[in-house]
């Protein structure tokens, strides 16, 4: 098994026209491999993000109609590269959508899927509000999956402020997670770097984290700082606030390193509810 891997985390700033943030994200992606990218990481909701909530649904796509499925399919054999696509909404039967992330390998099969876990839904005290639960059903089911570089373990974006999904991860023999994200930017300047270097820290993984950056003509403004950090909580790189990509070369072997040295995994014990 190799222990070197070159990944890349794209960002961008999609607004809702699908064929634009699809040609854009090819793009980069192109970008990426041509400088040595072997895996590809792409935001949560890359290919879209609508103004209003019931919008994913009037205007979404089935599984099997998602205009970006057979192109990233195809990329990925034409580039030779494996790809992370963050998220897609996509319909379900239910009048919901899932949000749901794609493992895509170099030779365009799709390796896993993973529906998002935990809805975003919050109120903000600058008067922001957020109801994902209103248009997106909950996944129930964690996801790991074997590249040829290691193990790599699924997440999206509001997944990050739950720790015992990431635990669950690492002990599935996760040596990689993955963090796509649409970050507000409230919440991103007080918490992004914090919690993304928590959760490598707590597993030992490296973790891979493409964010959107920029603000849509409706207002809404994302994060960006796109990271890849290494399991020592290290950032490798950060995506900054422009669009673009980020990159960094990964030893693999450094998982085993940190958590021989701090070896908190096999520490876990259980513990009696309070009282």
């Amino acid at each position: 098994m190799p222990t070197l891997l070159k990944v890349a985390c794209i960002q961008n700033c999609a607004e809702d026209d699908v064929a634009e943030n699809i040609r854009f994200a090819v793009h980069l992606s192109r970008e990426a491999a041509t400088a040595g990218a072997q895996l590809i990481c792409l935001p949560e909701n890359f290919t879209c993000l609508e103004e209003r909530d019931d919008l994913y649904t009037s205007r979404g796509y089935d599984a099997a109609a998602h205009p970006a499925l057979p192109i990233f399919a195809a990329l990925a054999q034409e580039l030779g590269v494996f790809f992370s696509l963050g998220s897609l909404t996509i319909k379900r039967t239910d009048g919901k959508v899932a949000n749901r992330g794609y493992l895509i390998s170099a030779s365009g099969d799709t390796l896993a899927e993973y529906d998002k876990i935990h809805l975003f839904d919050v109120r903000l005290r600058n008067g922001e509000y957020y109801r994902e639960s209103n248009s997106v059903a909950a996944g129930e089911c964690a996801r790991v999956v074997t590249l040829p570089w290691g193990r790599l373990g699924m997440s999206i974006c509001y997944d990050v402020r739950f720790p015992y999904l990431y635990r669950a991860l690492a002990n599935a023999g996760a040596d990689f997670i993955t963090i796509p994200a649409a970050f507000t930017h409230t919440t991103g300047k007080s918490h992004w770097h914090v919690l993304v270097r928590a959760r490598a820290i707590e597993t030992g993984c490296f973790v891979f984290a493409p964010g959107q950056c920029g603000t849509r003509r409706w207002g809404r403004r994302t994060f960006g700082h796109s990271l890849i950090v290494d399991p020592w909580g290290e950032v490798l790189a950060d995506g900054g606030t422009e669009t673009g990509f980020i990159m960094a070369d990964v030893d693999v072997t450094k998982v085993a390193e940190v958590r021989a040295m701090i070896p908190s995994l096999e520490h876990t014990r259980e513990i009696m509810r309070p009282v």
